[in-house]
């Protein structure tokens, strides 16, 4: 087994970033900020493990990445991968400047997932702080078994350990999945989620049930909370979330809407998005995602949904192989909510792969108070594995 911690770099990040200027406020900059961090799933070239691994299932990578942001200490993140016949292990440490002007150790979480047989998978996290002696201590586990049932059906077992008073790991939060295919296109999902209770250990505090139903290249999901009441002692519905996924040749529409319970305890609308995809002959993709909320910067809540935000992405790839992302954020003006949308934040990313790897560029500009657009960032990566780094815009589809 190779150890890690000696393993070569294949992958380095650079982040610089520039200061924006002073006109505008704080205020405004870290809304727009905001919004392009919550949006940075949809074209996201910083992967965690790789997209469609290699056929070799002895691989290995490491990524170190550097962010610098205003207001806030500089940080340092190394992660690694190792995959070795049934097992792999990922690594992650979170190093933030000291006082001496070096990066410092702050967190480490250690993943290692196990392929136990044909039917069982065996998977422990182990989150790792730092105490008051600089000195790791390990503060929470989260141990997962998954297994396939001979009958079809998975079950999954998830129990997450945190330190108590006594500085003592006690299992602080325990789930069991069970999924199961009622009928041929139809697939049920029951969670029961178990928390400390007040007579102490764990009691049953939520139930999620999810189903989902293909039909031809149509897609219909449900998701259903349920919290136990601590007055009554009844489960009552929280949370209700319904997504309608519809394909047509090389496009997708997908349409989301979430109801939770209000301040009168009635279930209403909360929050709904609709995207849609589609790709050209020549392989060009587009992508349109509007969020709708009862919560509008700038206005008052009156339970109607309004559209707060849209995204408009697009990706091409070279004769060369490179990918090119653009993406436009759309959002109201605080200060006069009802003007309509206007672009907040444009990403771009670029990928590139040749024989000795893969290159990536992302560049984020926001405007300023004046209605000027500043590069906020630029990110770099670089590694020798090609499968580190991609480009994807939109959710990804769905299972």
């Amino acid at each position: 087994m190779t150890d890690i911690t000696d393993m070569k770099h294949i992958s380095q990040v650079q982040v610089n970033e520039r200061r924006p200027s002073a006109v505008g406020g704080d205020a405004s900059r870290f809304v727009i900020l905001a919004a392009s961090v919550f949006l940075c799933f949809s074209a996201a070239i910083w992967a965690q493990t790789p997209v469609s691994p290699p056929s070799d299932a002895n691989q290995s990578w490491t990524v170190t990445r550097e962010s610098h942001t205003e207001d806030v200490l500089p940080t340092r993140t190394v992660e690694s991968h190792v995959q070795e016949g049934n097992r792999s292990v990922d690594k992650q440490s979170v190093e933030r400047l000291g006082l001496g002007g070096h990066f410092e150790p702050y967190q480490d979480t250690e993943t290692e997932s196990v392929q136990v047989n044909s039917t069982t998978v065996r998977t422990i996290t182990r989150i790792f702080v730092r105490d008051g002696a600089g000195a790791r201590a390990l503060w929470q586990t989260t141990e997962e078994e998954r297994r396939t049932l001979p009958s079809g059906e998975s079950r999954t077992e998830r129990v997450v350990s945190a330190l108590d008073y006594d500085g003592k790991l006690q299992p602080a939060r325990r789930e069991i999945s069970q999924t199961k295919k009622i009928a041929g296109d139809v697939e049920e999902t029951k969670t029961t989620v178990m928390l400390p209770s007040i007579t102490g250990g764990l009691a049953p505090a939520v139930q999620i049930e999810e189903r989902q139903q293909r039909t031809g290249n149509n897609i219909e999901f449900k998701k259903t909370v349920q919290g136990l009441d601590a007055g009554s002692g009844k489960w009552q519905v929280s949370e209700v979330q319904q997504r309608s996924t519809k394909e047509e040749g090389n496009s997708r529409t997908t349409e989301e809407r979430v109801s939770r319970r209000d301040y009168e305890g009635k279930l209403s609308d909360y929050a709904r998005t609709v995207s849609k995809e589609s790709e050209s002959p020549s392989g060009e993709k587009q992508s349109t995602v509007d969020n709708y909320s009862v919560d509008m910067l700038g206005a008052s809540r009156d339970g109607s949904l309004y559209l707060v935000q849209r995204v408009t992405s697009s990706e091409t790839t070279g004769p060369s192989g490179q990918q090119t992302a653009m993406q436009k954020v759309e959002e109201p003006n605080p200060g006069d909510p009802s003007a309509g949308l206007r672009v907040t934040s444009l990403i771009s990313d670029k990928v590139s792969s040749g024989p000795s790897g893969a290159q990536a560029t992302r560049t984020v500009q926001v405007r300023n108070g004046g209605g000027e657009f500043e590069v906020m960032s630029v990110d770099t990566a670089k590694s020798d594995n090609i499968h580190a780094i991609h480009v994807q815009i939109g959710p990804p589809k769905p299972q």
